[in-house]
């Protein structure tokens, strides 16, 4: 368990260490030093050290230099207990990290949340036990009840002077903002907050599973991309809808760092749109929004298979993508779709826009990009789907035929067959 030398996670330490025999619970505490109080710090982990040791608990202690580390100290420091805590969860030093959050600390989290603009997964606050292994089994108790009882008991602990310092915005809420609002406002502001805390934690729970079904209905895998339907999200209900496009974000990037109301409300006025198409560049994410589906994707790109296009000479005419190479005027080149590009359709007697064949036949915008075009001199021969340009069409009179095939090739393999008679390229 974590024990700083205050009197919260001393209480919880003495009440875990009664409870040991009872519950079959093998005890190891964890002390941090931040290196923010000098000697004071040295103090305290001294102290953890010795209380470790009288009652015969192995004691593992990590020193940190939070202030060299840069930031906004206080999440720094919170950073690192977190990587503390879990790295002796992975590592099988311990199975649980329980620590001393009460009852104030969640009244406090939940005000400082609100005041930062969170949502109701902010106001849900602090979980009494978390996925990764965090346990607060004294979230329901009050920090005037621990002293009490410590005091009664004649349990010593410490005060970290740090606590005083109102530089840290969650001191001066628990200094100066809270005690203002319970003294004009009201008495029982912190029982209020933690039962929003509560209340926001059920609807965090219920959510968690209603949106897994929504999912599953709405959303479809596109390679490292999410797809959905505009028309199906702007028709849900504004709560369902705004929780959909954070599931979809969570599912590309990982997580929803960076991603707040404003950004999730964009992607809801891009669905609700009236056709047209359109992007949208946010926090590690790219959205795109072309025919009638709205695409989630990292903004790094991500991992894909490239496409490749490769070309061997062929005996048979057979129908498809065959070129006749004696009208080539040039050596074959692959690229991507430029604007301006225009290929002439087997049948028609003028040429026509990539763009406007993008358009007819429903190409997302997405997909254009990288959309390749095989070229002989400077002039479009083939491209994907729409294939061989008409002046280059092998015919039943062509002498010598080169088909051409777009293949996909693992990220990391080489597209060359060393067997094939004729040069090919790729994208």
């Amino acid at each position: 368990m974590a024990v700083s030398g205050g009197a919260d996670s001393v209480c919880l330490l003495t009440i875990l260490l009664e409870l040991a025999p009872r519950r079959d619970l093998h005890l190891r505490v964890l002390h941090l030093d931040h290196g923010l109080r000098g000697a004071e710090s040295r103090a305290d982990a001294e102290f953890v050290e010795g209380l470790a040791a009288r009652l015969g608990i192995p004691f593992e202690l990590r020193a940190v230099n939070v202030a060299a580390l840069g930031g906004n100290l206080e999440q720094t420091a919170r950073a690192a207990r977190r990587d503390f805590y879990l790295g002796a969860i992975r590592d099988g030093v311990v199975d649980r990290v329980a620590t001393g959050h009460t009852a104030d600390d969640q009244a406090e989290t939940v005000l400082f949340r609100f005041l930062r603009g969170a949502g109701i997964t902010g106001l849900a606050g602090m979980r009494a036990l978390t996925p990764e292994g965090i346990a607060r089994p004294l979230l329901e108790l009050r920090r005037a009840e621990i002293r009490s009882w410590l005091s009664a008991r004649g349990v010593e602990w410490r005060e970290d002077s740090s606590n005083a310092e109102r530089r840290f915005a969650r001191n001066r809420i628990r200094l100066d903002l809270l005690p203002a609002l319970e003294r004009d406002w009201n008495p029982s502001l912190a029982g209020t907050l933690v039962q929003l805390s509560r209340i926001a934690r059920d609807e965090e729970d219920y959510w968690a599973q209603a949106i897994l079904t929504l999912a599953a209905e709405h959303l479809r895998a596109d390679g490292s991309a999410v797809l959905i339907s505009a028309k199906d999200l702007a028709q849900l209900a504004p709560a369902a809808s705004r929780r959909l496009v954070r599931h979809a974000i969570e599912v590309v990037k990982g997580d929803l760092s960076g991603v707040e109301f404003h950004h999730v409300e964009r992607v809801l006025e891009l669905a609700r749109k009236r056709g047209g198409h359109g992007r949208l560049l946010l926090p590690g994410l790219d959205v795109w929004r072309s025919f009638g589906t709205l695409r989630f994707h990292r903004a790094d790109g991500g991992s894909f298979a490239p496409p490749h296009v490769v070309w061997n000479e062929i005996d048979t005419l057979v129908s498809g993508d065959c070129l006749d190479a004696d009208r080539l005027i040039g050596p074959l080149a692959v690229r991507t779709w430029q604007p301006g590009d225009a290929m002439m359709l087997v049948g028609r007697n003028k040429e026509t826009k990539i763009k406007d064949l993008f358009q007819r036949h429903r190409v997302p915008c997405w997909d254009r990009g990288a959309w390749p075009m095989v070229t002989s001199g400077g002039r479009i021969v083939w491209t994907r789907r729409f294939g061989v340009d008409a002046h280059f069409l092998a015919g039943p009179g062509s002498a010598k035929l080169l088909l051409v095939q777009e293949i996909t090739v693992p990220a990391g393999k080489s597209a060359i067959n060393e067997s094939a008679a004729m040069p090919r390229t790729s994208l």
